[in-house]
């Protein structure tokens, strides 16, 4: 999958390319007919009729009364239809019935080349294998940005924002279907008298909420800067270097755009946290998807969920992609599990390889040998970084950050001793050790001291050790396939 190419451009290829059946992807019926309308505006040597077909109707403009029937309403096309477009609704959720797929394959058999072109509307992308070498697929998940910008002045009226406004506007809606965007702006546009900074954020705030009910990508709020890692000084000054990458001064001056950066390593040693640094410190939107999600089947097949996460975080570009627990999705090509993991790496690669929209992938994996060699060669990913336990400097900026946090004073305390009382701990580890020790504080109603946080650190068994074996092999994996997230790493146990 290359570059995402727009609504129009897909649909002038369907055409020129003579596919007497086009399967238009989308859930917005009225957006894709008013295209279509404006095709068959076009056409020479003479504008062409457009026909519409749904389930309960029939035939609304142009056809002969009284066939709801789909056979029937594909055998008048197939007949007598004139040239023109044939837009048929809810054909899709009849295609399991084989007289259905049957008859909709000789019609389209019937009228190619003739001038008489069918398109379906479908809300999703499962096309049945006769269909194939007949069918050319349109994927329009989201409006093309001429068409918000439109939306946006013909809503705004009189109240004209300034360009720069409009163009930052346009940018937060991106993403969204045509429908969302005018009824936020009439929310809004209700609520506020100018099209100012107030009303960006709030448009921004709404649109997280669009992004949760569309239920594969989830929105993150990138609330973490670089004060908030302990620790991983190659990695912080990588992602320091970058910051201004994704500014139009950078795309001005033709500035490469960085592509991602994987982070594999021990559980809880702030790979997450990470992610969320590098969207805050690049002031971009970060959207994660959940490749254990990809795999429910609840939103369809795993291939066409994964597939449709990609276009949509491009229609949303700039963004940072958050891939979390990677492997998930590339270990079956690896151990050969199945084909739908397979089809799913081969996409993923090809899109990193050749996407063009400004999205930064920033993956996560725990189980690292589970990662096959191609995912981690260069071209892929800027950049692999390993994420091992901190060492004794970063457990005391670890411990710095969670006291101060819990309301303590790190200058009161012997950040050396707490730092060798946790040697082997992963940062989440020490963050939950200083949180029970101010339950336990509060509980018997004193203050958190040196012993009482002592006390705490006894109480908890690292990951460390009961994974011991399985900590030697990542760090025997990692050293001549990763940077070390951290510029001397000395193992202290």
């Amino acid at each position: 999958m290359g570059m995402m190419r727009s609504t129009v451009e897909q649909i002038k290829t369907a055409l020129a390319s003579a596919y007497p059946l086009t399967f238009l992807v989308s859930a917005e019926e009225e957006r894709l007919e008013r295209l279509l309308h404006r095709f068959a505006r076009s056409a020479r040597p003479e504008p062409l009729p457009v026909t519409t077909w749904n389930c309960v109707d029939g035939f609304l403009d142009g056809g002969p009364s009284g066939n709801e029937d789909p056979l029937d309403a594909l055998s008048w096309v197939a007949r007598e239809g004139p040239q023109g477009f044939y837009v048929f609704k809810d054909l899709d959720s009849l295609l399991g019935d084989r007289k259905v797929l049957r008859r909709l394959r000789d019609t389209a058999m019937t009228v190619r080349n003739t001038g008489r072109f069918l398109f379906l509307l479908t809300a999703s992308g499962n096309l049945p294998e006769s269909l194939r070498p007949l069918s050319y697929v349109v994927i329009s998940l989201f409006p093309e940005e001429s068409e918000v910008r439109g939306t946006v002045m013909e809503m705004a009226g009189d109240r004209k924002p300034a360009d720069g406004t409009v163009d930052h506007l346009v940018t937060a809606l991106k993403g969204m279907s045509l429908t969302e965007v005018e009824h936020l702006l009439r929310r809004l546009l209700a609520r506020h008298v100018a099209l100012d900074d107030e009303f960006l954020r709030d448009v921004v705030a709404e649109k997280e909420q669009i992004t949760r009910k569309e239920g594969i990508l989830e929105f993150v709020p990138a609330d973490q800067d670089l004060s908030a890692i302990g620790g991983l000084d190659q990695l912080k000054a990588w992602v320091q270097e970058r910051s201004s990458l994704f500014t139009a001064d950078a795309r001005r001056s033709g500035l490469p755009i960085p592509k991602g950066v994987l982070l594999m390593g021990m559980s809880g040693c702030g790979k997450s946290l990470a992610v969320k640094v590098i969207a805050q410190e690049w002031k971009l939107p970060l959207f994660r998807l959940d490749m254990n999600l990809v795999f429910a089947g609840v939103h369809g097949s795993a291939e066409w969920v994964f597939h449709r996460a990609l276009q949509a975080v491009e229609a949303v570009a700039p963004a940072v992609l958050w891939i979390d627990e990677i492997e998930m999705g590339v270990a079956g090509y690896h151990e050969g599990e199945s084909g739908s993991m397979t089809r799913i790496f081969s996409t993923f690669l090809t899109w990193m390889q050749e996407h063009r929209a400004e999205v930064f992938v920033a993956a996560t994996a725990n189980r690292i040998h589970l990662l096959p060699a191609e995912i981690i060669r260069k071209g892929r990913f800027d950049q692999v970084f390993f994420v091992d336990l901190p060492n004794e400097e970063e457990r005391k900026e670890i411990l710095s950050i969670h006291l101060k946090r819990q309301g303590m004073d790190p200058a009161k305390l012997d950040l050396i001793l707490l730092a060798s009382a946790t040697r082997g701990w992963n940062g989440a580890e020490i963050e939950q050790a200083v949180i029970s020790a101010r339950i336990s504080a509060h509980a018997q109603g004193t203050e958190i001291t040196q012993n009482a946080l002592l006390a705490s650190f006894g109480k908890i068994i690292p990951l460390s050790k009961t994974m011991e074996e399985q900590l030697k092999a990542i760090r025997s994996w990692a050293r001549t396939r990763a940077l070390p997230a951290t510029s001397v790493i000395r193992p202290e146990m």
